[in-house]
C-alpha cells in the first residue's frame, strides 16, 4: 500500500485537511514490525517439531519401562533369579536416566518456546498500541474535518476530469488505508490472544514435565539403592555364579558348533549345486537365493525383532560380566529378555535348513535368507520342521521359560554363511 501511495503524483491543490492525516507520513515509514516479529513463528514451528520428536521418544522409554517393570517383579523374591534381576534393573536404570534426561530436554525447550512466545506477544502488544494510536489520529482527523462531505466537494472542485479522476483515486486509497488498519487491529488481536493463551498452555506443560521429571528422579534413587544391594548379595555369592557361568559357557561352545555345522552343510550344499551342470543355466533356485539375499542386506537396521516385546540384557562381543572380577563373557548374539512363553518371530522370509535340541539353549532353529542365516535359540516348541518356507512375522516357536528363575530369554544370532554379526545393526530401534 505505502509504495502504492508514494508513486501517486498527488493533486497540487490537496487541501489542508487532507495534509494533516497520518497517511502521508506512513508513505515512506519502514515495514510494519508485526510483519518483521512474524518471522519469529518461525522458531515456534522448529520448536513444536522438536518436542513432538522427544515426546514420542519420552513415551517410548516409558512403555518400556513398564515392560521391565514387569519382568523385575517376577524375579524380585526368587533367589535363583537374583543375577537376572540385577542384569533387568542394570537396563531400567539406565532407561529410567535417559527419560529424565529426556525429560529435562523437553522442559528446556519448553522454557525457550515460553521465552520466544513472551517477546512474541510483546511485540504484538506494543504494534497493536501503535495501530490504535494510528487509528485514532485518522479518526478523530475525518470527524474534525467531516471527510465524506469535503472529499465530495474537493473532487467535483477540480478544474479538469483528470484532476478530478486523481483526486478521486486518491480518496479511494485513503479510504482502504483507513480500512486495512481496522482489519491488522483486529488480526493483531487475534494473534495476541492466540499466542496468549499458547503461552499459558506451554507453563502448564512444563509444570507437568517438573513434577514428571521429579517422580521419576525418586524412582531412579529407590533403583539405584536395590541395585546396590543386590550388586553386594551377588558379590557374596561368586562361587555359585562362576559355576552357572562354566556350565552357560559348556552350553554356548556346543551351540556354536551345532550352528556352525549346520551352516558349513548349507553353504557346502550350495556349492555343490552352484557347480552342478543344471546350475550353469543359472537355475530358479540360484536367482531366487540371490533375490533374497539382497533383500536381506538392503533391510539392515530395519528388520523387526523376533519378539514383540523385549529387553536387550546380553549384548553381542567380549563384555565384563556384571558382577565377576576379571571375568569376561563371549555372546556370538543378543539375550532378549521377554515375556513368558512369548512367540518367536521370523525376522525375514526364507527356509528352515536346522533344529536341534541344546543341552542349556533347549531347541536352536535356522532359517536361511540367501547367503544370511538367523538363529533363534532357548525355545520351549518349535513350529516349523526342516525345509518349510518361512514369512515374515511367521510364528516359528515358544520362548522357553526357566522354572527355577521364572524368567523367559531368547537367544538370537546373524551370520552371514560363516561370519557372525552383531544383530542390533540389524533389527530396527525398538
Amino acid at each position: 500500500m505505502s509504495r502504492r501511495l508514494s508513486a501517486l503524483k498527488y493533486p497540487n491543490d490537496i487541501p489542508g485537511w487532507i495534509k494533516s492525516f497520518p497517511l502521508l507520513a506512513v508513505v515512506n515509514q519502514q515495514p510494519r514490525k508485526w510483519v518483521i516479529f512474524l518471522l519469529l513463528f518461525l522458531p515456534l514451528s522448529l520448536f513444536a517439531q522438536e518436542r513432538e520428536k522427544l515426546e514420542e521418544k519420552r513415551k517410548q522409554l516409558i512403555k518400556e519401562i513398564e515392560m521391565t517393570s514387569v519382568m523385575l517383579s517376577e524375579t524380585q523374591q526368587n533367589r535363583a533369579a537374583t543375577l537376572e534381576h540385577f542384569v533387568t534393573l542394570q537396563k531400567q536404570i539406565e532407561k529410567r536416566r535417559l527419560l529424565i534426561e529426556t525429560l529435562q530436554s523437553e522442559i528446556l525447550i519448553t522454557e525457550e518456546g515460553i521465552s520466544q512466545a513472551a517477546d512474541i506477544s510483546e511485540a504484538l502488544r506494543d504494534d497493536l498500541e501503535r495501530l490504535l494510536e494510528e487509528y485514532g489520529l485518522i479518526a478523530r482527523a475525518a470527524l474534525r474535518s467531516q471527510i465524506n462531505k469535503t472529499a465530495t466537494l474537493f473532487i467535483f472542485s477540480a478544474p479538469t476530469l483528470n484532476e478530478a479522476f486523481n483526486r478521486w483515486q486518491y480518496i479511494r486509497q485513503y479510504d482502504r488505508y483507513r480500512k486495512k488498519q481496522a482489519r491488522l487491529i483486529v488480526e493483531t488481536q487475534k494473534m495476541l490472544d492466540e499466542r496468549q493463551a499458547w503461552l499459558e498452555v506451554q507453563k502448564q506443560e512444563k509444570g507437568s514435565l517438573l513434577e514428571s521429571e521429579e517422580n521419576q528422579a525418586q524412582l531412579l534413587a529407590k533403583e539405584i539403592t536395590t541395585y546396590d544391594r543386590l550388586l553386594a548379595d551377588l558379590k557374596r555369592d561368586e562361587k555359585r555364579l562362576a559355576g552357572e557361568l562354566k556350565d552357560k559357557q559348556v552350553a554356548h561352545q556346543k551351540l556354536n558348533a551345532a550352528i556352525e555345522n549346520i551352516i558349513r552343510e548349507e553353504v557346502a550344499r550350495a556349492r555343490k549345486e552352484s557347480r552342478s551342470p543344471e546350475a550353469l543355466e543359472e537355475t530358479t533356485r540360484t536367482r531366487d537365493a540371490e533375490l533374497v539375499t539382497g533383500a536381506f542386506e538392503q533391510n539392515r537396521g530395519r528388520l523387526p525383532w523376533p519378539v514383540s516385546n523385549g529387553v536387550v540384557t546380553g549384548y553381542y562381543g567380549k563384555h565384563t560380566h556384571p558382577t565377576l572380577q576379571n571375568v569376561t563373557v563371549d555372546n556370538n548374539g543378543i539375550d532378549i529378555r521377554t515375556d513368558q512363553d512369548a512367540n518367536v518371530l521370523a525376522v525375514f522370509q526364507g527356509e528352515v535348513v536346522g533344529t536341534q535340541y541344546i543341552p542349556g539353549y533347549n531347541y536352536m532353529l535356522i532359517v536361511k535368507h540367501g547367503n544370511y542365516y538367523t538363529v533363534y535359540s532357548n525355545l520351549k516348541e518349535v513350529y516349523v520342521k526342516r525345509g518349510d518356507s518361512v514369512t515374515l512375522r511367521q510364528a516359528i516357536g515358544k520362548v522357553y521359560t526357566d522354572p527355577q528363575t521364572n524368567t523367559a530369554s531368547l537367544h538370537f544370532e546373524v551370520w552371514q554363511e560363516k561370519k557372525r554379526m552383531n544383530p542390533l545393526t540389524w533389527v530396527g530401534q525398538k
